[in-house]
């Protein structure tokens, strides 16, 4: 299913949904005589080559042809100033309490005339990688922000024959017009000096002013392609997903649900010693049916932090650019990169689709199992969730910590636990219609559902190595698992030095408290941006059960 392009005279006029204030601000500016349309990736990546500020590396790119960039291609850096990962705080969303429209527009139509000044670049991608789901982006860029043309082009689906037909022979998703994102990371106002992230998600359209991280770039464009699927029957999904095929033929499918730093993309691309065949749908983004289950992936390449992968890493054999990292001089003299965060905090590169050589852009065969990805130090390794109100509203409470994917505001601690709902802070709809998706994929698709922990249990660091083989324990039908204490519709695999003690008080105090933490965070959102994000009585009662359940005396 694909978005919509042109439009007759005799609709414009008729209130649809590819017109509103915001959206006519932006998407005019697409048209000045100062813009310029780039849509060949082999262009883009020699602009960006010759880009002032580009360091061109002497390390190539690995088959360069085969991903749609010219013959001896090498990776380009380029790195940002101050600001290296989102800024939440930026954040605008239309729709939402105290949002007006009318005062927004006043900035964007300043940003838009700001605009002639400046040569500006128009390109274009598609948005999911299956006619199953494949819808059409634009972006406006000005001159001198080359690499962040060429990463989006990268990250997404550059314009090529072959999607072309794709999104041709696709049946259009509702009435749902292409999207238009209009950026200036140069331009400045002073109600937002820490930049703007606005969204008009009904239009699907954005403003993202003073903001250089690519990842703004990156989360803003899927921020409106998953209103896109959420509004037309697709569950909006920030995580990663593959099939696992045992010896025996038996196919299992597993969504894991975390935000960046929560072992997400290690899980995914996991290779399990060969104990399986594993095809990967993406590590990041994708939507799962409803109506049957199935997957679309919205992205081929990977963006993806440097910090775990040295230069002599073999990973780094399918990197095409790099931000926010160092370059230095080897004994060969040549220019090579300076990763694992020396120069800051979360370096970034965009990775090859080759980095999976096992990858498909559609699982037709429907998820079996979703692990919520949390670090909540009162949780064992992995905790079973078995009824689906209690593994729905886990997923709306799914506890983490800050990463440095993140510009925190002043004030804000980097340490305290935080919930950020299904792992996905980029929604620009009601909570609750995640909750029901989730729980529907639960309840009427027979998904199983699990909490693992990737943090510490108490105090004790759980190592990847422990996580991977409780995914295929799952996987293979061997994991025993045994009731949670007293708390009903939970239950743990014991693994030695991770096993809960409810014997012991303070632990009890721990979970308790942990539990109550949650509800407290599902109060909040009764007030939160209007009571917008609050969620049916049932999520609540059910957190009440196990608190309950935690504070008996007898444990037993």
């Amino acid at each position: 299913m694909s978005s919509r392009a042109g439009f007759k005279r005799s609709e414009i006029t008729q209130g649809k949904r590819a017109f509103s204030m915001s959206r006519t601000t932006i998407e005019s500016a697409f048209y000045g005589n100062n813009v310029v349309k780039i849509l060949d990736l082999k262009e883009a990546y020699r602009m960006a080559e010759a880009a002032a500020g580009t360091v061109e590396t002497d390390m190539p790119i690995y088959k360069p042809e085969e991903i749609g960039l010219p013959n001896g291609a090498n990776i380009l850096l380029f790195n940002d100033g101050e600001t290296v990962g989102r800024f939440a705080g930026a954040r605008v969303i239309l729709g939402e309490k105290g949002v007006a429209e009318g005062e927004i527009a006043k900035v964007l139509r300043e940003a838009a005339f700001n605009t002639r000044y400046k040569k500006m670049y128009h390109t274009q991608a598609y948005i999911g990688l299956d006619a199953d789901f494949i819808i059409k982006a634009n972006l406006l860029i000005p001159e001198t922000y080359e690499n962040t043309l060429l990463n989006w082009l990268l990250n997404f689906q550059y314009i090529n024959e072959f999607y072309d037909k794709m999104y041709a022979d696709s049946a259009p998703i509702g009435d749902e017009p292409e999207i238009f994102i209009m950026s200036d990371p140069d331009f400045k106002h002073p109600k937002f000096p820490d930049g703007l992230a606005y969204f008009d998600p009904e239009h699907n359209c954005a403003c993202l002013l003073g903001m250089r991280y690519f990842g703004e770039h990156k989360k803003g464009t899927l921020t409106l392609a998953w209103g896109i699927a959420n509004r037309n029957g697709y569950a909006s999904c920030h995580g990663g997903m593959k099939r696992m095929v045992r010896k025996d033929g038996e196919k299992h499918v597993l969504g894991v649900f975390g935000l960046s730093g929560s072992g997400k993309s290690t899980l995914t691309h996991a290779k399990h010693e060969g104990k399986y065949d594993v095809t990967v749908l993406h590590d990041d983004a994708y939507v799962i049916s409803t109506e049957d289950g199935s997957a679309v992936a919205l992205e081929p390449s990977y963006f993806d932090k440097t910090q775990d992968y040295p230069l002599t890493s073999p990973d780094n054999k399918f990197l095409i650019t790099v931000q926010n990292c160092g370059v230095t001089i080897d004994d060969e003299g040549k220019k090579v990169l300076v990763t694992e965060d020396i120069r800051n905090g979360n370096g970034r590169a965009i990775k090859s689709k080759l980095w999976a050589a096992n990858r498909t852009d559609k699982l037709d065969e429907p998820i079996n199992t979703i692990f919520w990805l949390m670090k909540d130090h009162c949780l064992p390794p992995v905790v079973r969730l078995d009824n689906p109100v209690l593994a729905s509203v886990m997923g709306a409470c799914l506890a983490t910590k800050r990463t440095t994917a993140e510009k925190l505001a002043e004030g804000v601690d980097p340490d305290a636990l935080v919930f950020e709902p299904y792992a996905n802070p980029f929604r620009t709809y009601p909570l609750v219609e995640d909750y029901e998706k989730f729980k529907y994929l639960f309840a009427s698709r027979g998904v199983q559902c699990y909490a693992i922990n990737t943090g510490h249990f108490l105090d004790k660091k759980i190592p990847k190595e422990v996580t991977i083989g409780i995914i295929e324990a799952i996987v293979d039908g061997t994991a025993v698992f045994e009731d949670f204490g007293p708390l009903k519709g939970m239950a743990f695999l014991n693994i030695e030095g991770f096993s809960p003690d409810f014997e012991n008080g303070a632990y009890k105090e721990l979970v308790k408290k942990q539990i109550d933490g949650r509800i407290e965070y599902l109060d909040s959102l009764e007030t939160f941006k209007g009571g917008r994000d609050a969620l049916p009585l049932e999520a609540k009662e059910e957190l009440e059960k196990i608190a309950f359940e935690a504070d008996k005396r007898d444990a037993r």
